[in-house]
Protein backbone atom coordinates (compact mmCIF):
# COMPACT_ATOMS: atom_id res chain seq x y z
CA UNK A 1 0.00 0.00 0.00
CA UNK A 2 1.49 3.37 -1.13
CA UNK A 3 0.45 6.90 -0.28
CA UNK A 4 -0.16 9.35 -2.83
CA UNK A 5 1.19 12.65 -2.96
CA UNK A 6 -1.59 15.62 -2.00
CA UNK A 7 -1.74 17.43 -5.15
CA UNK A 8 -2.97 21.46 -5.04
CA UNK A 9 -3.01 22.46 -8.70
CA UNK A 10 -4.80 21.89 -11.59
CA UNK A 11 -7.97 21.51 -9.02
CA UNK A 12 -10.59 24.55 -8.21
CA UNK A 13 -11.98 22.47 -5.40
CA UNK A 14 -10.14 24.21 -2.67
CA UNK A 15 -11.55 22.69 0.79
CA UNK A 16 -9.51 19.79 2.39
CA UNK A 17 -11.69 17.13 3.67
CA UNK A 18 -10.05 15.53 7.14
CA UNK A 19 -11.85 11.89 8.24
CA UNK A 20 -12.00 10.75 11.55
CA UNK A 21 -12.20 7.18 12.44
CA UNK A 22 -10.46 5.01 14.98
CA UNK A 23 -8.39 8.43 15.22
CA UNK A 24 -10.81 10.42 17.31
CA UNK A 25 -7.67 12.61 18.47
CA UNK A 26 -6.03 16.02 17.22
CA UNK A 27 -2.46 15.67 18.33
CA UNK A 28 -0.61 13.02 16.74
CA UNK A 29 -3.08 12.71 14.02
CA UNK A 30 -1.01 12.87 10.94
CA UNK A 31 -4.42 13.28 8.25
CA UNK A 32 -5.35 16.44 10.36
CA UNK A 33 -1.62 17.29 10.07
CA UNK A 34 -0.88 16.91 6.17
CA UNK A 35 -4.18 18.64 5.90
CA UNK A 36 -3.28 21.75 7.94
CA UNK A 37 0.58 22.08 5.91
CA UNK A 38 -1.76 22.58 2.55
CA UNK A 39 -3.05 25.59 3.93
CA UNK A 40 -6.46 25.02 2.09
CA UNK A 41 -9.48 25.24 4.50
CA UNK A 42 -10.10 22.44 6.55
CA UNK A 43 -13.38 20.27 7.06
CA UNK A 44 -13.90 17.29 9.33
CA UNK A 45 -16.66 14.33 9.24
CA UNK A 46 -17.44 10.98 11.12
CA UNK A 47 -18.93 8.55 9.08
CA UNK A 48 -20.67 5.66 11.16
CA UNK A 49 -20.56 3.02 8.64
CA UNK A 50 -22.23 -0.07 10.09
CA UNK A 51 -23.52 -0.86 6.19
CA UNK A 52 -20.80 -2.17 4.78
CA UNK A 53 -19.99 -5.89 4.46
CA UNK A 54 -18.35 -7.51 7.08
CA UNK A 55 -18.65 -4.41 9.26
CA UNK A 56 -18.53 -5.87 12.94
CA UNK A 57 -21.46 -3.52 14.76
CA UNK A 58 -19.89 -1.94 17.72
CA UNK A 59 -21.06 -3.40 21.30
CA UNK A 60 -22.89 -1.76 23.59
CA UNK A 61 -19.92 -0.54 26.12
CA UNK A 62 -17.75 0.89 23.29
CA UNK A 63 -21.06 2.68 21.47
CA UNK A 64 -21.14 4.75 24.94
CA UNK A 65 -17.68 5.58 24.57
CA UNK A 66 -17.98 6.42 21.00
CA UNK A 67 -20.59 9.22 21.63
CA UNK A 68 -18.30 10.96 24.89
CA UNK A 69 -15.24 10.88 22.44
CA UNK A 70 -17.28 12.18 19.46
CA UNK A 71 -18.37 14.69 21.97
CA UNK A 72 -15.11 15.39 22.95
CA UNK A 73 -13.35 15.66 19.41
CA UNK A 74 -16.07 17.93 18.34
CA UNK A 75 -15.42 20.26 21.10
CA UNK A 76 -11.70 20.11 20.28
CA UNK A 77 -12.25 21.02 16.89
CA UNK A 78 -15.05 23.73 17.48
CA UNK A 79 -11.94 25.59 19.24
CA UNK A 80 -10.70 26.27 15.71
CA UNK A 81 -13.97 27.28 14.25
CA UNK A 82 -14.18 23.70 12.51
CA UNK A 83 -17.60 21.75 12.62
CA UNK A 84 -17.29 18.32 12.98
CA UNK A 85 -19.73 16.53 10.79
CA UNK A 86 -21.23 13.50 11.85
CA UNK A 87 -22.88 11.19 9.21
CA UNK A 88 -24.38 7.99 8.88
CA UNK A 89 -23.84 5.51 5.77
CA UNK A 90 -21.65 3.54 3.42
CA UNK A 91 -18.53 4.65 3.51
CA UNK A 92 -17.76 5.75 -0.34
CA UNK A 93 -21.13 6.48 -1.12
CA UNK A 94 -21.06 9.15 2.15
CA UNK A 95 -17.59 10.23 1.40
CA UNK A 96 -18.07 11.42 -2.37
CA UNK A 97 -21.27 13.03 -1.29
CA UNK A 98 -19.21 15.07 1.49
CA UNK A 99 -16.52 15.95 -0.89
CA UNK A 100 -18.89 17.39 -3.72
CA UNK A 101 -21.35 19.40 -0.87
CA UNK A 102 -17.99 20.98 0.76
CA UNK A 103 -15.97 21.67 -2.26
CA UNK A 104 -13.12 19.15 -1.21
CA UNK A 105 -10.12 19.05 -3.76
CA UNK A 106 -8.72 16.43 -1.24
CA UNK A 107 -9.52 14.14 1.26
CA UNK A 108 -7.20 12.88 3.71
CA UNK A 109 -7.01 9.94 6.19
CA UNK A 110 -5.63 7.60 8.89
CA UNK A 111 -5.85 4.07 7.27
CA UNK A 112 -7.79 1.62 9.20
CA UNK A 113 -6.22 -1.91 9.40
CA UNK A 114 -9.66 -4.56 9.95
CA UNK A 115 -10.51 -6.17 6.89
CA UNK A 116 -13.41 -4.31 6.49
CA UNK A 117 -12.15 -1.22 6.91
CA UNK A 118 -9.29 -1.74 4.44
CA UNK A 119 -11.96 -2.91 2.11
CA UNK A 120 -14.03 0.71 2.44
CA UNK A 121 -11.18 2.77 2.04
CA UNK A 122 -9.92 0.56 -1.17
CA UNK A 123 -12.94 1.22 -2.61
CA UNK A 124 -13.30 4.89 -1.63
CA UNK A 125 -10.10 6.09 -2.47
CA UNK A 126 -10.60 4.56 -5.94
CA UNK A 127 -13.97 6.75 -6.34
CA UNK A 128 -11.83 10.17 -5.21
CA UNK A 129 -9.49 9.14 -7.79
CA UNK A 130 -12.02 8.19 -10.73
CA UNK A 131 -13.51 11.87 -9.88
CA UNK A 132 -10.40 13.87 -10.07
CA UNK A 133 -10.17 14.22 -5.76
CA UNK A 134 -7.20 13.80 -4.38
CA UNK A 135 -6.77 11.18 -2.21
CA UNK A 136 -3.82 10.86 1.40
CA UNK A 137 -3.48 8.18 3.91
CA UNK A 138 -1.31 8.00 6.79
CA UNK A 139 -0.37 5.36 9.35
CA UNK A 140 -3.30 5.21 11.39
CA UNK A 141 -2.89 3.48 15.32
CA UNK A 142 0.27 1.28 14.51
CA UNK A 143 3.60 1.30 15.10
CA UNK A 144 4.58 -0.51 11.91
CA UNK A 145 1.88 -1.20 9.41
CA UNK A 146 0.83 -5.07 9.97
CA UNK A 147 2.12 -5.87 6.03
CA UNK A 148 5.08 -4.86 6.75
CA UNK A 149 6.88 -7.24 9.00
CA UNK A 150 7.51 -10.91 7.30
CA UNK A 151 9.66 -14.06 8.16
CA UNK A 152 12.39 -15.10 6.66
CA UNK A 153 10.49 -16.63 4.40
CA UNK A 154 7.97 -13.96 3.47
CA UNK A 155 5.08 -14.58 4.94
CA UNK A 156 3.22 -13.54 8.21
CA UNK A 157 4.88 -14.34 11.85
CA UNK A 158 2.68 -16.79 13.93
CA UNK A 159 4.78 -16.80 16.65
CA UNK A 160 5.57 -13.15 19.14
CA UNK A 161 8.20 -13.76 20.23
CA UNK A 162 10.79 -13.36 16.92
CA UNK A 163 7.57 -10.74 15.80
CA UNK A 164 8.78 -8.65 18.53
CA UNK A 165 12.50 -8.75 17.66
CA UNK A 166 11.72 -7.52 14.54
CA UNK A 167 9.24 -5.20 15.50
CA UNK A 168 12.42 -4.03 17.55
CA UNK A 169 15.23 -4.13 14.82
CA UNK A 170 13.22 -1.75 12.51
CA UNK A 171 14.10 1.33 14.90
CA UNK A 172 12.98 3.22 17.04
CA UNK A 173 9.41 4.68 16.28
CA UNK A 174 8.31 7.74 14.71
CA UNK A 175 8.12 10.74 17.25
CA UNK A 176 4.31 12.13 17.46
CA UNK A 177 3.15 15.08 15.52
CA UNK A 178 2.00 18.18 17.63
CA UNK A 179 -0.87 18.78 17.97
CA UNK A 180 -1.76 21.80 15.41
CA UNK A 181 -1.60 25.54 16.49
CA UNK A 182 -4.00 26.85 13.65
CA UNK A 183 -6.24 25.40 11.44
CA UNK A 184 -8.48 27.33 8.86
CA UNK A 185 -11.77 26.18 9.06
CA UNK A 186 -13.74 25.68 5.71
CA UNK A 187 -17.68 27.24 5.29
CA UNK A 188 -19.76 24.88 3.56
CA UNK A 189 -24.05 24.11 4.53
CA UNK A 190 -23.57 20.19 5.00
CA UNK A 191 -25.33 19.53 7.56
CA UNK A 192 -24.58 17.17 10.68
CA UNK A 193 -26.85 14.68 12.03
CA UNK A 194 -27.12 14.90 15.86
CA UNK A 195 -24.70 12.74 17.85
CA UNK A 196 -27.81 11.77 20.26
CA UNK A 197 -30.25 10.63 17.16
CA UNK A 198 -27.48 7.90 16.45
CA UNK A 199 -28.39 5.87 19.75
CA UNK A 200 -25.56 5.14 21.12
CA UNK A 201 -26.15 5.45 24.92
CA UNK A 202 -28.04 2.70 27.03
CA UNK A 203 -31.80 3.20 27.82
CA UNK A 204 -34.12 1.28 29.57
CA UNK A 205 -32.21 0.47 31.43
CA UNK A 206 -29.07 2.71 31.29
CA UNK A 207 -26.51 0.46 32.49
CA UNK A 208 -23.69 3.31 32.24
CA UNK A 209 -23.37 4.89 35.61
CA UNK A 210 -19.98 2.44 36.61
CA UNK A 211 -18.73 3.65 33.05
CA UNK A 212 -19.16 7.06 33.85
CA UNK A 213 -17.74 6.81 37.38
CA UNK A 214 -14.67 5.10 35.62
CA UNK A 215 -13.43 6.82 33.08
CA UNK A 216 -13.52 10.15 30.88
CA UNK A 217 -13.65 9.07 26.76
CA UNK A 218 -11.38 11.75 25.21
CA UNK A 219 -8.04 13.18 24.26
CA UNK A 220 -7.88 15.07 27.36
CA UNK A 221 -9.10 12.00 29.22
CA UNK A 222 -6.41 9.64 27.74
CA UNK A 223 -3.79 12.21 28.34
CA UNK A 224 -4.80 12.65 32.03
CA UNK A 225 -4.44 8.58 32.29
CA UNK A 226 -1.32 8.35 30.70
CA UNK A 227 0.13 10.70 33.14
CA UNK A 228 -1.40 9.54 36.25
CA UNK A 229 0.27 6.35 35.33
CA UNK A 230 3.68 8.05 34.69
CA UNK A 231 3.23 9.80 37.66
CA UNK A 232 2.31 6.79 39.87
CA UNK A 233 1.46 3.40 38.34
CA UNK A 234 4.97 2.98 35.82
CA UNK A 235 7.15 2.18 38.86
CA UNK A 236 6.98 -1.70 39.50
CA UNK A 237 4.95 -2.08 36.36
CA UNK A 238 6.52 -5.11 36.01
CA UNK A 239 5.53 -7.02 39.14
CA UNK A 240 2.63 -4.93 39.81
CA UNK A 241 0.77 -5.32 36.85
CA UNK A 242 -0.63 -8.66 37.47
CA UNK A 243 -1.54 -7.83 40.96
CA UNK A 244 -5.64 -7.59 40.31
CA UNK A 245 -6.68 -5.22 43.32
CA UNK A 246 -3.45 -2.89 42.63
CA UNK A 247 -4.14 -0.05 40.10
CA UNK A 248 -0.31 -1.25 38.40
CA UNK A 249 -2.24 -1.10 34.94
CA UNK A 250 -2.24 1.51 32.72
CA UNK A 251 -5.72 1.72 32.11
CA UNK A 252 -5.24 3.58 28.75
CA UNK A 253 -6.61 0.33 26.32
CA UNK A 254 -9.84 2.11 25.89
CA UNK A 255 -8.05 5.03 24.82
CA UNK A 256 -6.11 3.36 22.01
CA UNK A 257 -8.69 1.58 21.11
CA UNK A 258 -10.81 4.88 19.96
CA UNK A 259 -7.77 6.70 18.96
CA UNK A 260 -7.41 9.20 21.31
CA UNK A 261 -3.76 8.27 22.37
CA UNK A 262 -1.03 6.48 19.90
CA UNK A 263 1.41 4.11 20.64
CA UNK A 264 4.19 6.78 19.39
CA UNK A 265 3.06 8.79 22.43
CA UNK A 266 3.27 6.23 24.85
CA UNK A 267 6.20 5.22 23.33
CA UNK A 268 7.83 8.26 23.82
CA UNK A 269 6.63 8.92 27.20
CA UNK A 270 8.08 5.92 28.42
CA UNK A 271 11.42 6.86 26.62
CA UNK A 272 11.77 10.18 29.32
CA UNK A 273 11.25 8.50 32.13
CA UNK A 274 14.93 7.43 33.29
CA UNK A 275 13.79 7.11 36.62
CA UNK A 276 11.84 3.63 35.83
CA UNK A 277 14.06 0.62 35.48
CA UNK A 278 14.69 -1.02 32.17
CA UNK A 279 12.48 -4.13 33.13
CA UNK A 280 9.20 -2.13 33.47
CA UNK A 281 9.88 -0.02 30.48
CA UNK A 282 10.74 -3.21 28.35
CA UNK A 283 7.62 -4.95 29.71
CA UNK A 284 5.15 -2.19 28.79
CA UNK A 285 6.49 -1.59 25.62
CA UNK A 286 6.31 -5.54 25.54
CA UNK A 287 2.31 -5.08 25.70
CA UNK A 288 2.28 -2.28 22.80
CA UNK A 289 4.17 -4.51 20.71
CA UNK A 290 1.60 -7.43 21.81
CA UNK A 291 -1.67 -5.43 20.63
CA UNK A 292 0.70 -4.55 16.80
CA UNK A 293 0.76 -8.75 16.90
CA UNK A 294 -2.54 -9.11 17.31
CA UNK A 295 -3.41 -6.57 14.45
CA UNK A 296 -0.55 -8.12 11.98
CA UNK A 297 -2.78 -12.21 12.83
CA UNK A 298 -6.26 -10.09 12.23
CA UNK A 299 -4.63 -8.44 8.66
CA UNK A 300 -3.21 -11.70 7.85
CA UNK A 301 -6.45 -13.53 9.11
CA UNK A 302 -9.61 -11.55 8.36
CA UNK A 303 -11.41 -14.34 10.02
CA UNK A 304 -9.96 -14.23 13.22
CA UNK A 305 -13.10 -13.65 15.63
CA UNK A 306 -14.94 -16.87 13.98
CA UNK A 307 -12.45 -18.94 12.79
CA UNK A 308 -10.10 -21.13 14.95
CA UNK A 309 -6.26 -20.05 13.95
CA UNK A 310 -5.80 -24.08 14.33
CA UNK A 311 -8.05 -25.70 12.34
CA UNK A 312 -7.43 -28.73 14.57
CA UNK A 313 -9.90 -27.05 17.11
CA UNK A 314 -12.86 -27.41 14.22
CA UNK A 315 -12.78 -30.53 16.13
CA UNK A 316 -12.80 -30.26 19.52
CA UNK A 317 -16.15 -31.17 21.64
CA UNK A 318 -17.57 -28.15 23.00
CA UNK A 319 -20.45 -28.21 24.94
CA UNK A 320 -23.81 -26.21 24.55
CA UNK A 321 -25.21 -24.67 27.71
CA UNK A 322 -26.79 -21.29 27.49
CA UNK A 323 -27.68 -21.67 32.00
CA UNK A 324 -23.93 -22.01 32.27
CA UNK A 325 -23.38 -19.37 29.92
CA UNK A 326 -25.64 -17.43 31.43
CA UNK A 327 -24.14 -18.02 35.15
CA UNK A 328 -20.30 -17.10 33.94
CA UNK A 329 -21.44 -13.61 32.34
CA UNK A 330 -23.37 -12.59 35.65
CA UNK A 331 -20.55 -13.25 37.85
CA UNK A 332 -22.15 -16.80 39.31
CA UNK A 333 -19.77 -19.67 39.07
CA UNK A 334 -19.08 -19.94 42.51
CA UNK A 335 -15.38 -19.38 42.38
CA UNK A 336 -14.75 -16.21 43.42
CA UNK A 337 -12.10 -15.07 41.60
CA UNK A 338 -13.93 -15.47 38.68
CA UNK A 339 -17.01 -13.61 39.70
CA UNK A 340 -14.86 -10.65 40.92
CA UNK A 341 -13.84 -10.34 37.48
CA UNK A 342 -17.17 -11.02 35.85
CA UNK A 343 -18.88 -8.12 37.96
CA UNK A 344 -16.01 -5.36 36.99
CA UNK A 345 -16.54 -6.54 33.43
CA UNK A 346 -20.05 -5.33 33.93
CA UNK A 347 -19.62 -2.39 36.33
CA UNK A 348 -17.13 -0.74 34.78
CA UNK A 349 -16.93 -2.07 31.03
CA UNK A 350 -13.07 -3.27 31.65
CA UNK A 351 -11.61 -6.09 33.65
CA UNK A 352 -7.76 -6.91 35.13
CA UNK A 353 -5.74 -8.37 32.33
CA UNK A 354 -4.64 -10.90 34.89
CA UNK A 355 -8.41 -11.38 35.24
CA UNK A 356 -9.57 -11.60 31.90
CA UNK A 357 -6.95 -15.16 31.34
CA UNK A 358 -8.28 -16.38 34.54
CA UNK A 359 -12.30 -16.11 33.58
CA UNK A 360 -11.55 -16.80 29.77
CA UNK A 361 -10.00 -20.42 30.78
CA UNK A 362 -12.99 -20.83 33.31
CA UNK A 363 -15.51 -20.40 30.52
CA UNK A 364 -13.54 -22.53 27.81
CA UNK A 365 -11.49 -25.01 30.04
CA UNK A 366 -13.84 -25.85 33.42
CA UNK A 367 -17.15 -25.24 31.40
CA UNK A 368 -15.67 -26.38 27.74
CA UNK A 369 -17.54 -23.53 26.06
CA UNK A 370 -17.08 -22.10 22.66
CA UNK A 371 -14.16 -19.12 23.03
CA UNK A 372 -16.50 -17.49 20.46
CA UNK A 373 -19.48 -17.11 23.13
CA UNK A 374 -16.40 -15.45 25.69
CA UNK A 375 -15.50 -13.09 22.98
CA UNK A 376 -19.17 -12.25 21.49
CA UNK A 377 -19.73 -11.24 25.48
CA UNK A 378 -16.29 -9.06 25.62
CA UNK A 379 -17.01 -7.73 22.62
CA UNK A 380 -20.45 -6.08 23.64
CA UNK A 381 -19.05 -5.45 27.33
CA UNK A 382 -15.57 -4.09 26.96
CA UNK A 383 -14.75 -0.21 26.49
CA UNK A 384 -11.48 -1.42 24.98
CA UNK A 385 -12.61 -4.58 22.66
CA UNK A 386 -11.10 -4.12 19.08
CA UNK A 387 -11.76 -6.05 16.24
CA UNK A 388 -7.89 -7.70 16.68
CA UNK A 389 -7.07 -8.35 20.57
CA UNK A 390 -10.17 -9.31 21.41
CA UNK A 391 -10.41 -12.39 19.02
CA UNK A 392 -6.76 -12.75 19.55
CA UNK A 393 -6.61 -12.50 22.72
CA UNK A 394 -9.40 -15.51 23.42
CA UNK A 395 -7.83 -17.72 20.94
CA UNK A 396 -4.64 -17.30 22.76
CA UNK A 397 -6.50 -18.78 26.28
CA UNK A 398 -8.47 -21.25 24.48
CA UNK A 399 -5.22 -22.93 22.78
CA UNK A 400 -6.43 -22.23 19.61
CA UNK A 401 -4.84 -19.22 18.30
CA UNK A 402 -1.53 -18.08 17.42
CA UNK A 403 1.73 -18.52 19.78
CA UNK A 404 -0.72 -19.94 22.15
CA UNK A 405 -0.88 -21.49 25.77
CA UNK A 406 -1.08 -24.83 25.25
CA UNK A 407 -4.36 -26.04 25.99
CA UNK A 408 -2.97 -28.02 29.22
CA UNK A 409 -2.52 -24.71 30.55
CA UNK A 410 -5.73 -24.58 32.59
CA UNK A 411 -5.85 -21.76 35.31
CA UNK A 412 -6.49 -23.21 38.91
CA UNK A 413 -9.23 -20.14 39.90
CA UNK A 414 -8.38 -20.93 43.70
CA UNK A 415 -4.46 -20.89 43.19
CA UNK A 416 -4.76 -17.75 40.64
CA UNK A 417 -6.34 -16.07 43.31
CA UNK A 418 -4.42 -16.71 46.03
CA UNK A 419 -1.65 -15.99 44.18
CA UNK A 420 -2.79 -12.56 42.80
CA UNK A 421 -5.25 -11.37 45.03
CA UNK A 422 -3.55 -12.24 48.15
CA UNK A 423 -5.40 -10.43 50.67
CA UNK A 424 -8.69 -11.18 48.63
CA UNK A 425 -9.41 -7.15 48.55
CA UNK A 426 -10.13 -7.73 44.75
CA UNK A 427 -12.93 -10.11 45.54
CA UNK A 428 -14.37 -8.20 48.39
CA UNK A 429 -14.44 -5.18 46.31
CA UNK A 430 -16.33 -6.99 43.36
CA UNK A 431 -18.21 -10.06 45.59
CA UNK A 432 -19.35 -7.80 48.64
CA UNK A 433 -21.42 -10.43 50.01
CA UNK A 434 -17.88 -12.44 50.35
CA UNK A 435 -16.10 -9.90 52.07
CA UNK A 436 -16.29 -10.78 55.63
CA UNK A 437 -14.83 -13.69 55.00
CA UNK A 438 -11.20 -14.14 55.94
CA UNK A 439 -8.34 -14.12 53.48
CA UNK A 440 -7.32 -18.01 54.46
CA UNK A 441 -11.11 -18.77 52.91
CA UNK A 442 -12.01 -16.17 50.08
CA UNK A 443 -11.28 -17.87 47.39
CA UNK A 444 -12.55 -21.35 48.24
CA UNK A 445 -15.28 -20.67 50.38
CA UNK A 446 -16.94 -23.98 50.20
CA UNK A 447 -14.23 -25.12 52.11
CA UNK A 448 -14.66 -23.02 55.28
CA UNK A 449 -16.15 -24.62 58.20
CA UNK A 450 -19.66 -23.92 58.63
CA UNK A 451 -19.31 -21.45 62.13
CA UNK A 452 -16.97 -19.39 59.41
CA UNK A 453 -19.12 -19.20 56.97
CA UNK A 454 -21.70 -18.08 59.41
CA UNK A 455 -19.85 -15.36 60.85
CA UNK A 456 -19.20 -14.28 57.69
CA UNK A 457 -23.03 -13.69 57.10
CA UNK A 458 -22.19 -16.40 54.02
CA UNK A 459 -25.23 -18.80 53.17
CA UNK A 460 -23.63 -21.39 50.14
CA UNK A 461 -26.19 -21.75 47.71
CA UNK A 462 -28.74 -18.97 48.92
CA UNK A 463 -26.53 -15.57 49.45
CA UNK A 464 -23.39 -16.73 47.36
CA UNK A 465 -23.46 -19.85 44.39
CA UNK A 466 -21.93 -23.34 45.63
CA UNK A 467 -18.96 -23.77 42.75
CA UNK A 468 -20.86 -25.13 39.14
CA UNK A 469 -17.92 -27.46 38.80
CA UNK A 470 -15.63 -29.70 40.53
CA UNK A 471 -12.31 -27.79 39.22
CA UNK A 472 -10.07 -31.10 39.30
CA UNK A 473 -12.64 -32.58 37.44
CA UNK A 474 -13.63 -30.53 34.58
CA UNK A 475 -10.07 -30.32 34.22
CA UNK A 476 -9.97 -33.62 33.45
CA UNK A 477 -12.66 -33.48 31.08
CA UNK A 478 -11.39 -30.68 28.92
CA UNK A 479 -8.16 -32.66 28.91
CA UNK A 480 -9.73 -35.45 27.47
CA UNK A 481 -11.79 -33.39 25.13
CA UNK A 482 -8.51 -32.25 23.67
CA UNK A 483 -6.82 -35.66 23.39
CA UNK A 484 -9.94 -36.53 21.01
CA UNK A 485 -8.73 -33.94 18.68
CA UNK A 486 -5.00 -35.37 17.72
CA UNK A 487 -3.32 -32.45 19.18
CA UNK A 488 -0.56 -32.89 20.98
CA UNK A 489 1.92 -30.19 22.52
Amino acid sequence: MTTEPATTTGNSRETALVLFRHDLRLADNLALAAAARTGRPIAAAFIFDETSQGVRPLGGARRWWLHHSLKALGDGLAGFGIRLVLQRGPTTATVMRLATQMNAGIVFWNRRYDPPGIAADTQMKAALKEAGIGAESFNGHLLHEPWRLKTCAGGPYRVFTPFWRALQQGGEPRGPADRPSTLKAAHHGMESEPLDAWGLLPSRPDWSAGLSTHWTPGEAGAQTRLAAFMAEGGNGYDRRRDLMADSGTSGLSPHLAHGEITPFQIWQALAGRHDLSVGDVQTFRKELGWREFCWHLLFHNPRLATQNFNRDFDAFPWRRDDEALRAWQQGRTGYPVVDAAMRQLWQTGWMHNRARMIAASFLVKDLRLDWRAGEEWFWDTLVDADPASNPANWQWVAGSGADAAPFFRIFNPVLQGEKFDAEGAYVRRFVPELENLPKRQIHKPWAAPETTLAEAGVALGESYPRPMVDHGLARQVALAGYRTIGKSR
